[in-house]
């Protein structure tokens, strides 16, 4: 049973599209199994770019059967206005299936977030607005809607309604704000429901079956390890699983389908939103190479905060995933840059070394990143194709990442394109 995961090994928008798509156009089944249209994956194809948010990277191959899981939150809007998108680029997603099981996002769930990050001031989480948080939080207070629902007019009308109300009345006494018009609302998504209803299949079955017959399924995730809602930087993190374990969750898998979890990380570190970095660059080097990666996030067009590359993140995510193999992307962004700076463990303040990730921001917040200085490399290396191409620093940059993570580094970026990406 030939299955993959690919799982970011950072705080997300380390690159995962463009490995996504090139593992995906070797599979027969792509699979997202977590978040929502807070993601953004983007992918260069022919010379085309493609910003994906919901729909699997596999619906750019015909003949792909492209599937959403259970463990999605779906945005029913945000999803046909990205069908739509594609058709009219010619790329055809009659292949899309998406699960009964998985939550809708509602128009008060995006409402919801808003307001409760504006209330939180220099406290808040640095969310989207999407509606994510609030999604899975009736998910998980088993008051949500699910796509079976919005796809059946009598029982919608109805939940949606209790819904609509409860989150009104919320609106109204904590926030102080307008109700929403439930009326309008409940029709506009009942349209949505009548689009979306011959999409519908148990997802879980579907790829079941294709395990079984083995053929070759990839499990795409979103965000990143960090990220995840349990082990990553709580509480400014998402509010789902983007681990490898997160991908039999929210499909309804079992673990040991799995035979390959690929981590996909930058050559430096990146991430978006609040909370603590340890090695964040605030001087002209990260706006460097802020400017050099187009640090700019796919989906709200915001900056990136920058920094080293940090290794005991990457230890934290080899352990956590389970990672067969590391890619490392965008090697190209540190070319010109002098020495290179690699972060193999923290310094608490009261002087004992820290090699592995802190299980709470309040001890992250008291280390200090120890650093490894690498010789850098001048050399234009978007021409490579193997890793026997890069210049010598080149490889002994990749070489050490391997011995402070414990995990092989089984592919380079070295450019946006699908070819500037080898298997090593």
């Amino acid at each position: 049973m030939p299955a993959g995961i690919v799982v970011g090994a950072q705080w997300g928008d380390e690159g995962k599209g463009k490995i996504i798509d090139i593992l995906a156009s070797q599979a027969e089944v792509v699979v997202r199994s977590q978040g929502g249209n807070n993601a953004g994956h983007t992918v260069e194809v022919n010379g085309e770019v493609y910003k994906l948010r919901l729909i699997p990277s596999g619906i750019l191959y015909a003949g792909t059967l492209c599937c959403i899981g259970c463990g999605v939150v779906v945005d029913p809007k945000v999803l046909l206005g990205e069908i739509d998108s594609l058709q009219a680029r010619g790329i055809d997603c009659k292949n899309l299936r998406i699960d009964p099981r998985a939550h809708v996002i509602m128009p008060w769930h995006p409402a919801l977030d808003g307001m409760k990050e504006k209330a939180l001031g220099d406290q808040n989480i640095g969310t989207t607005h999407s509606g994510i948080g609030p999604c899975y939080m009736d998910k998980d207070e088993r008051t949500g809607l699910r796509m079976y629902d919005l796809c059946h007019p009598d029982i919608f009308r109805e939940k949606a309604r209790r819904a609509g109300e409860a989150k009104n009345a919320l609106i109204e006494k904590i926030y102080g704000e307008a109700p929403l018009d439930l009326d309008s609302i409940i029709e506009e998504y009942i349209a949505y429901g009548e689009r979306i209803r011959p999409m519908l299949a148990d997802v879980s079955v579907l790829v079941y079956d294709a395990l079984k017959q083995d053929k070759r399924v990839l499990f795409e995730g979103a965000q990143g390890t960090l990220l995840d809602i349990d082990i990553g930087t709580y509480p400014f993190v998402t509010s789902s699983h983007p681990i490898s374990g997160g991908a039999c969750i929210g499909t309804g898998i079992g673990p040991t389908a799995i035979d390959k979890v690929t981590g996909v990380a930058k050559a430096y570190t990146t991430r978006v939103g609040s909370g603590p970095f340890p090695t964040e660059l605030f001087d002209e080097m990260g706006d460097r190479i802020r400017e050099a990666g187009h640090e700019f996030g796919t989906v709200t067009g915001r900056s990136r905060r920058v920094g080293w590359l940090d290794t005991v993140i990457l230890r934290h995510a080899v352990r956590t995933n389970g990672l067969t193999g590391l890619c490392i992307n965008k090697l190209d962004i540190l070319a010109g840059l002098g020495t290179l700076r690699v972060c193999t463990a923290y310094r608490h303040k009261d002087g004992h070394l820290v090699e592995e990730f802190p299980p709470a921001l309040e001890e992250l917040a008291l280390c200090e990143p120890i650093y490894e200085d690498l010789p850098g490399f001048d050399e234009d290396i978007t021409g490579c194709r193997s890793f026997e191409d890069l210049p010598e620093n080149c490889q002994r940059y990749i070489e050490r990442i391997e011995a402070l993570t414990g995990c092989p580094v089984t592919m380079v970026g070295v450019g946006p394109a699908r070819d500037q990406m080898f298997d090593r």
